[in-house]
């Protein structure tokens, strides 16, 4: 009787085991096969077999992405623009050859994890890194780099070389968003568009130098001969005279333009200046173009303001604005002129007092794929700089396209700000300037 029972127990035994085992391949063959990506599955091979055969397929295509990897990277690593790998806490994970030529990383070594600020000390990189992180967007910027040098006997020759060469190196620096909040930045050496650029202007003022001399001279005769002749000859030599002084005009002006992009803050002679009573002056001196256009000037705002800054420098901004205005406005409209004083803080410090300034008129305004380029130089666009007036007539003028690129530049090298819209109101031209406050406030505000 024990015998039969045991014997009916291993049958059972045997039977639970063999259905196991058959639901455990069954499952088995499942998994496989939902796992598997190739076309080339053998239902009929072993489970056993089957998971070897995976397991080595798995382990060739980890080798084959570990070779794609590596091949990756080495192209990265010899590649002409730079690169950059840093985690969210700013340690730089990776960064290829160029990238430590183009910002003298000589601290660093491959598989070797270090903060970024230890070893780059770039206000610009690291908004740059930020602001890719905070937006998850690509994001571009260019600055200007100067080298930190470090007493460090393992610096690479080539760092070396380019830090003897030259202190500071111009960039433009691609910074796009990663995973686990990681940023990959490019970066490009524009060091040599800087200098062609630079050697480019220089030739061209020199030659614009070399060209007042003899326009000079052709403007002297040219008002000789006047006292001398008369129609039709008269006439000839008189528009003659015109455009010699309006080629003269724009030597000078290209002139002042390459002196302030030079060296823009010492070109400045800075005093007091009543900024009112400097606009009144300069419309006084623009009186008979208004008059001849029946334009006005309505000014707004601050009564009195003492600011410190150039004088002259100014006035030269006021006449290129004001005088654009006027020409390009319809007969017998205004111009606002309004000027305002913001305190960034809320406080009364000077040191946070701006000045705005908008200088709007009544034209036609800018033709919207021309604003970004107004304030570039030599500048002219179809609209923007010949703007039509509520008679259709085209002005006559014709400017230099540097009026606005100096104005641009002076306002600039007193530490502000201009830009150009549209006014949505009078849909003509919308000028608005901030210059900082640097003397003690004398204000008045009109009732």
């Amino acid at each position: 009787m024990a015998a039969v029972d045991f014997a009916l127990g291993l049958i059972v035994g045997l039977g639970f085991y063999y259905w196991k085992r058959q639901q455990f391949k069954h499952q088995l063959r499942l998994v496989l096969k939902s796992f598997s990506p190739r076309g080339d599955w053998v239902s009929s091979l072993p489970p056993i077999s089957l998971m070897r055969r995976e397991l080595t397929y798995v382990y060739q295509q980890k080798r084959n992405l570990e070779q794609q990897i590596q091949t990756w990277q080495q192209l990265v690593e010899q590649a002409p623009i730079g690169f950059l790998r840093i985690d969210e806490e700013n340690r730089l994970l990776w960064c290829n050859q160029k990238a430590r030529k183009l910002l003298s990383i000589d601290r660093w070594q491959p598989e070797q994890v270090r903060l970024l600020l230890e070893l780059v000390r770039s206000y610009e990189l690291d908004c740059l890194i930020e602001k890719t992180r905070q937006s998850q967007q690509k994001q571009v910027q260019e600055w200007t780099f100067y080298y930190t040098h470090y007493a460090s006997t393992s610096q690479q020759e080539s760092s070396v070389n380019i830090a003897k060469k030259i202190e500071s190196l111009a960039l433009q620096g691609y910074g796009f968003p990663l995973p686990e909040k990681q940023v990959g930045v490019f970066l490009l050496d524009c060091q040599a568009l800087v200098e062609l650029s630079k050697s480019r202007e220089e030739a061209f003022s020199d030659l614009t130098h070399e060209l007042r001399t003899p326009l000079t001279s052709i403007a002297l005769v040219a008002e000789n001969l006047i006292k001398r002749l008369n129609n039709p000859e008269l006439r000839w030599v008189e528009q003659m005279l015109q455009e010699v002084n309006r080629l003269i005009d724009l030597v000078q002006d290209w002139l002042d333009l390459a002196q302030l992009q030079a060296d823009p803050y010492q070109s400045l002679n800075y005093a007091v200046v009543e900024l009112r009573s400097l606009i009144f002056s300069v419309w006084h001196t623009l009186q008979p173009i208004a008059k001849k256009q029946e334009v006005t000037l309505v000014y707004s705002g601050v009564d009195k303001i003492n600011m410190e800054a150039d004088r002259s420098r100014l006035i030269q901004v006021f006449l290129n604005l004001l005088d654009n205005c006027i020409k390009h406005s319809p007969v017998g409209e205004q111009i606002l002129l309004e000027v305002k004083l913001v305190n960034k803080n809320n406080t009364s410090a000077k040191e946070d007092a701006t000045i705005e300034i908008d200088i709007i008129d009544s034209g036609s305004g800018f033709a919207p794929a021309d604003l970004p380029y107004v304030f570039d130089r030599l500048y002219r666009g179809d609209k923007s700089r010949t703007r039509q007036g509520q008679t259709g007539k085209t002005s006559s003028s014709r400017g230099s396209g540097l009026g606005l690129a100096i104005a641009k530049q002076i306002i600039e090298a007193h530490q502000g700000f201009i830009e150009a819209n549209n006014h949505p109101q009078t849909k003509g031209a919308w000028l608005k300037i901030r210059l900082p406050l640097r003397e003690k406030l004398t204000i008045d505000n009109r009732n």
